[in-house]
C-alpha cells in the first residue's frame, strides 16, 4: 500500500494532504525518512512526528451539516474553528472529503476510507453535487445560458456544463439550483462573479443522490450501511 493511503486510511489527512506531511519529513518508515511513492506493508513500523501509527483500521463515516464560519481542515494553525469541532466525543481520525469554504454551508462527509475519498473527489468521477445559491437581484437567461455552457473562471479554466434551474425570483434576490460535476476552488462564486452577479448565500444539498435531510445545523451522523453502500458505488 502506498504511503500516503496508509496515512489516509488512518485519518491523518487526505491522500493530497498526507503528500505534503511526507515531503515535510515528519513520516518515518522502520526509521527512515518516508519518501512520496513509498510502500509498506503490515510488517513494517510507520510513524508520524515520533508516534507509532497502527496497522488495524476501522473505518468511520459521518455526515455534517456544516455551517458557515468553519474551515474544512483537520486542523488551524491560527487557532480558528474547523469542522473537526463539530465531531462527538469519541470519533476516530477522520478527515473531511473535498473542501466546503469558510461562508460556505451544507453537507460534507467525512472518513477514514481514503478509497472512498478519493472516488468521490476524483475529477474523472464526474459525482453530481447539487448546491442551494442564492445572489442579489435578478438574472438575465443570457447570464444563466453562459453558466450553464460553462465560463472561465481563473485564465485559462472553464468549468464544465452544468445544470441550473431558478428556484425562487423578485427584484430583490434569486435563488438557485446548481448541478455540478467538478470541484473546483470556490467554483460557484467564481462562475456567478463571471457573469456580474455576487453569491450572498451558498449551500451544498447533495452528493450524487445522497440528501441533507433532517439534520440541523451543525449537526452531525454517522452514514448508515446503505448510504455507504451507495456511496461507494456513485
Amino acid at each position: 500500500m502506498r504511503i500516503n493511503k496508509f496515512l489516509a486510511e488512518q485519518g491523518v489527512a487526505s491522500r493530497r494532504a498526507s503528500d505534503e506531511i511526507i515531503a515535510a519529513g515528519r513520516v518515518t518508515i522502520n526509521g527512515n525518512v518516508a519518501k512520496a511513492g513509498d510502500d509498506v506493508t503490515g510488517e513494517d513500523v510507520v510513524m508520524l512526528d515520533g508516534k507509532t501509527l497502527s496497522h488495524k483500521v476501522k473505518y468511520e463515516y459521518y455526515l455534517l451539516n456544516k455551517p458557515k464560519g468553519y474551515l474544512c481542515t483537520v486542523s488551524d494553525d491560527k487557532g480558528r474553528k474547523t469542522v473537526m469541532d463539530l465531531l462527538p466525543a469519541g470519533a476516530g481520525r477522520v478527515f473531511p472529503v473535498g473542501r466546503l469554504d469558510y461562508d460556505t454551508e451544507g453537507m460534507l462527509l467525512l472518513t477514514n476510507d481514503g478509497d472512498l475519498a478519493y472516488r468521490l473527489t476524483a475529477p474523472q468521477s464526474e459525482i453530481a453535487k447539487t448546491y442551494l445559491v442564492r445572489v442579489e437581484g435578478t438574472m438575465t437567461d443570457i447570464q444563466l445560458n453562459r453558466l450553464r455552457a460553462g465560463v472561465e473562471i481563473d485564465r485559462g479554466v472553464v468549468t464544465k456544463k452544468c445544470k441550473i434551474t431558478v428556484t425562487e425570483t423578485n427584484k430583490k434576490f434569486t435563488k438557485l439550483r446548481v448541478v455540478l460535476t467538478e470541484g473546483k476552488n470556490r467554483e460557484i462564486r467564481k462562475m456567478f462573479e463571471a457573469v456580474g452577479k455576487q453569491v450572498v448565500f451558498l449551500k451544498r444539498l447533495k452528493i450524487g443522490e445522497l440528501a441533507l435531510t433532517g439534520l440541523d445545523r451543525g449537526a452531525v451522523r454517522k452514514l448508515s450501511q446503505e448510504e455507504i453502500y451507495y456511496l461507494k458505488n456513485l
